[in-house]
């Protein structure tokens, strides 16, 4: 499977968490029908019945099936430690960039003469943090995964393409066919 790189952000903002979020369902649970309030709010967030959140927050379900479990986890993750988060975004958005590693298509549009086929390449490189604010601020906004890929392709024609704007003016990059995306803060 192939991860989206707005997983991938996600994933890297995970990183900077200082403790472990809760591990049995029932503790999951709570923490879900606390921060949303109410049985029915998290019932609907994870598509089961309310009956079910209660069954799960007194006990008496222990054992989620498969993917009502990573449900569950995805969702505790997105509100765990929001201001460990925040703190994490802003300085990878104001001082420390990011750090994109990925395995996937480029292909460029340059001057005639040129090669321009596109072809699978393995690529790490620091990304400055106006990238990795425009990238968060996409993500925070709902932006579509095509989206995020042409502010990373953006990123990566400038950084490692055009080696920061000092050659290849003027090339245009093609971020496509991603196999694999890993960003660290």
């Amino acid at each position: 499977m192939v991860d989206s790189l707005g997983d991938g952000l996600d994933r890297a903002l995970e990183g900077a968490f200082t403790r472990r979020i809760p591990q049995s369902a029932q503790a999951q649970m709570k923490y879900l029908v606390k921060q949303l309030k109410g049985t029915k709010a998290a019932a609907q967030a994870l598509g089961i019945s309310q009956r079910t959140v209660e069954r799960y927050v007194a006990g008496k379900l222990k054992r989620p099936r498969r993917d009502l479990r990573n449900r569950i986890e995805r969702e505790v993750k997105k509100r765990w430690q929001p201001q460990v988060r925040a703190k994490a975004r802003k300085k990878a958005a104001s001082t420390g960039g990011l750090v994109v590693s990925t395995r996937a298509r480029f292909g460029f549009t340059a001057a005639s003469g040129t090669t321009d086929d596109a072809r699978i390449r393995d690529i790490t490189q620091a990304l400055p943090p106006v990238f990795a604010d425009r990238l968060f601020t996409a993500r925070e906004q709902g932006a579509t995964e095509q989206q995020l890929q042409q502010i990373a392709a953006d990123g990566l024609a400038q950084m490692y393409f055009r080696a920061n704007n000092s050659r290849a003016q003027g090339l245009g990059v093609e971020f496509t066919d991603m196999e694999r995306i890993d960003i660290e803060l």
